[in-house]
């Protein structure tokens, strides 16, 4: 079997590491967001962009390599790594999601709580 070369692990961890930063960044933002503290949900949403970009660069990097013509070596941590990658990237959108559904939650809250006072 093929050894990975050095240059090709740290792409992998790198890559791996990036899309967890941003998986966990994610989840902090959408626990800040259930809190209603959406300022802080929208700078952590940022951080996680910033992880999340690190590591599509890290995996275009190794695209570009192999459409150079040169061949990695593909071993299961180089699986993991993708898999992480294509995680964080469902995470975000599925955090996007259940922001935007707190905001109206909250919204539709004080909509109500209004027109509670109105009627009293």
């Amino acid at each position: 079997m093929a050894e990975m070369t050095e240059k090709e692990e740290e792409q992998i961890f790198e890559l791996i590491t990036a899309a967890g930063g941003a998986k966990s960044t994610f989840m902090e933002a959408l626990y800040k967001a259930k809190e209603g503290d959406y300022s802080e949900a929208d700078k952590l949403m940022e951080q996680g962009n910033a992880y999340f970009v690190q590591g599509h660069h890290a995996h275009a990097a190794m695209l570009e390599n192999e459409g150079n013509g040169v061949e990695m070596t593909v071993r299961l941590i180089l699986a993991h790594a993708e898999d992480q990658l294509m995680s964080a990237e469902l995470t975000k959108t599925m955090v996007e999601e259940l922001i935007a559904l707190y905001k109206t939650k909250d919204a539709l809250e004080k909509k109500v709580t209004a027109l509670e006072a109105e009627l009293k």
